[in-house]
């Protein structure tokens, strides 16, 4: 089952997004990412549970220059393609 991210901190304006956008690929999940207007990064992740696991777990720190101070994880639902990059919401 996909997972919802909602991660604050330092995220935004430190590359976080397409470091995700590359970890995913790496990893192999799906789904999508984006910038809220309060300042938080929103990702939603699929794939199989260790891939999940060690997403959530890279979301923790992400990339160099970010300083993430906490990551909620709920559950989500759909069904993804590809990893994306979504529009600010």
């Amino acid at each position: 089952m996909p997972k919802h991210l909602i991660v604050s901190g330092r995220v935004q304006g430190v590359g976080f997004r397409y470091s995700m956008l590359a970890e995913a690929e790496r990893l192999g999940v799906t789904g999508w990412v984006r910038n809220r207007r309060d300042g938080t990064v929103e990702a939603v992740v699929d794939g199989g549970a260790a891939a999940v696991a060690a997403m959530i777990e890279w979301a923790n720190t992400g990339p160099p220059g970010a300083r993430v101070t906490g990551v909620v994880v709920g559950e989500a639902e759909g069904q993804f393609a590809g990893f994306e990059p979504k529009p600010t919401a």
